[in-house]
């Protein structure tokens, strides 16, 4: 029997206050045997629903009774349950929310949706670092002035240690990793405020100015881009070994663009932050790729191959 079949007869006698299986059957497409199981089975799910016999009879739900799913149907409880379950990392009045939820569900589904949140586990923290939980100060405020539409009166401090107070026009909030930022209009146009760094939140009865069409993802995947590409200042031309190229994929991200094949390999273009620490960082990857330019590059490169020669080299000869 389909979970979200039953859904769907029960929001069909929320609609109409009365059908019959006849009905039912005809709307769902299935036979009025099958119907008049569906009907039965909500009572014994503990749905207060009853038929009654005879002409103008049919079956109702007792006493008006509604349910809170409201068009949830039961791929979508266990989709919902599965994203921000209790074993997801969601926020706790997300987790209570959804316990709320678990009741309100129809027992022949009520499991899978259990089973669901069960299922998955979300670590946000790469391999190697601390876990850093914390949640800032200032998040719950902030969410609620994207919500309201408020403009609110910003304490910040800098990444230099400056302290400043401006008000803004809050956009959305975006989990970054294990880092929160905030996404506002200023009087200097559109800026991005890492939430750990703000120290008040003061909010104004003026109403927020939102762009129109603005949209939360599409914007922070323009914002996350430009960080991405700005906080690098040098280019790198080299020609890598294909069966390398996920793993390099995987190692440099978005600062690494995937060229055609040449002479000896797949083009590449990597993006690193000085000539020095790129080189360090490639030297690592030994003879995966062959950096065809810039000079100063590559000249690096020669010189901590000539280091790690002379500090390591004599070892292999002994």
């Amino acid at each position: 029997m389909r979970a979200d079949r039953l859904v769907a007869v029960l929001l069909l006698l929320q609609q109409r206050g009365r059908v019959t299986a006849r009905e039912v059957a005809d709307e769902l497409e299935i036979s009025e045997r099958t119907a008049r199981r569906d009907l039965e089975a909500l009572g014994l799910a503990g749905i207060p629903v009853y038929s009654q016999p005879g002409r103008g009879g049919g079956w109702r739900l007792v006493g008006g009774a509604r349910t809170d799913l409201s068009g949830l149907t039961a791929a979508e409880a266990r989709a919902l349950f599965l994203v921000a379950g209790p074993a997801s990392g969601g926020a706790p009045a997300v987790r209570s929310a959804l316990r709320k939820l678990v009741g309100a569900l129809p027992e022949p589904f009520r499991v899978e949706a259990q089973s669901a949140a069960a299922s998955l586990h979300v670590d946000n923290v790469a391999w190697g670092r601390a876990s850093d939980a914390t949640v800032p100060a200032f998040l719950d405020p902030l969410q609620q002035a994207v919500i309201d539409g408020v403009q609110v009166q910003l304490g910040y401090v800098a990444r230099d240690g400056r302290s400043s107070s401006r008000t803004v026009h809050p956009l959305g909030v975006v989990a970054k990793g294990p880092s929160w930022y905030l996404v506002a209009g200023t009087d200097r146009g559109q800026r991005t405020f890492r939430v750990d760094r703000v120290t008040d939140v003061v909010r104004t009865d003026l109403p927020a100015a939102r762009p129109d069409g603005f949209d939360l993802a599409e914007e922070w995947r323009a914002i996350a881009e430009s960080i991405d590409r700005g906080g690098t200042s040098i280019e790198v031309r080299a020609v890598a070994d294909p069966e390398r190229i996920e793993i390099l994929r995987w190692i440099l991200g978005s600062r690494l663009d995937v060229g055609g094949p040449g002479p000896g390999g797949v083009e590449v273009v990597i993006r690193g932050h000085s000539s020095r620490s790129i080189a360090g960082e490639l030297a690592g990857l030994g003879g995966w790729l062959h950096v065809t330019s810039p000079e100063e590059v590559r000249h690096e490169l020669a010189d901590v191959g000539q280091q790690l020669h002379d500090l390591y080299g004599a070892d292999r000869t002994s």
